[in-house]
């Protein structure tokens, strides 16, 4: 009997890699071990394409379950910025960009309070404040999470570089695109009104 045919990607496998969503760092925590794929010569891991691809289906799924106001998607890694702010145009949900604010889902009297049901962060070590504040209220947190991230208080890992300006521009256009085809508001067929590259942000120093 042949082995059943392997479901076809979101994007070409090409892309991913021209993007720069495989390549992760030259640190491997023991979680993050799971999802690579092997190691090149100069110490850096390659993240398994099958396995991103695997776990964007998972959380555009999940999160496209979620009425879009009560979805906070956080960045205050700058590259990560833009990308959420697109996402959050299409998608509807709040964007959490720059610095967030000690208190932000924790103290009602805060002037930027606010009560999300789910939280997507770009990235666990730099975004830690709001998945401190989320995981003291029991709010499930999403996240991409890069070969040197630690995985404590995450809920859904989205195995990806989450530092590269074209990486994330991906991420975020798929993750996008997927929601609003879970949610029927787009056809199962259909692409966003944009190519992932009007999601990038601009480079650090221009």
């Amino acid at each position: 009997m042949s082995a059943p045919a392997q479901r076809e990607l979101l994007v070409p496998a090409e892309l991913y890699r021209k993007a720069g969503v495989v390549f992760g760092t030259q640190i491997c925590t023991k979680y993050m071990k799971r999802f690579t794929y092997k190691i090149l010569p100069d110490g850096f891991y390659l993240l398994d394409v099958a396995k991103i691809d695997e776990r964007l289906r998972i959380a555009a799924n999940f999160l496209s379950k979620f009425p879009p106001e009560k979805i906070a998607v956080v960045s205050v890694r700058l590259y990560g910025q833009k990308p959420a702010r697109m996402m959050c145009e299409r998608v509807g949900c709040r964007a959490i960009t720059g610095r967030v604010i000690p208190g932000i889902f924790t103290n009602p009297y805060l002037e930027y309070y606010m009560e999300p049901d789910v939280v997507l962060v770009t990235d666990p070590r730099t975004d830690r404040q709001a998945v401190t504040e989320a995981t003291k209220i029991g709010i499930p947190v999403v996240a991409f999470a890069d070969t040197d991230n630690r995985i404590e208080n995450l809920d859904l890992i989205i195995p990806a570089n989450n530092k590269g300006r074209r990486s994330l521009a991906l991420l975020y256009w798929i993750l996008t695109r997927e929601i609003l085809r879970a949610r029927g508001e787009i056809g199962p067929n259909d692409s966003l009104d944009v190519e992932y590259e009007a999601f990038m942000a601009s480079r650090i120093g221009r």
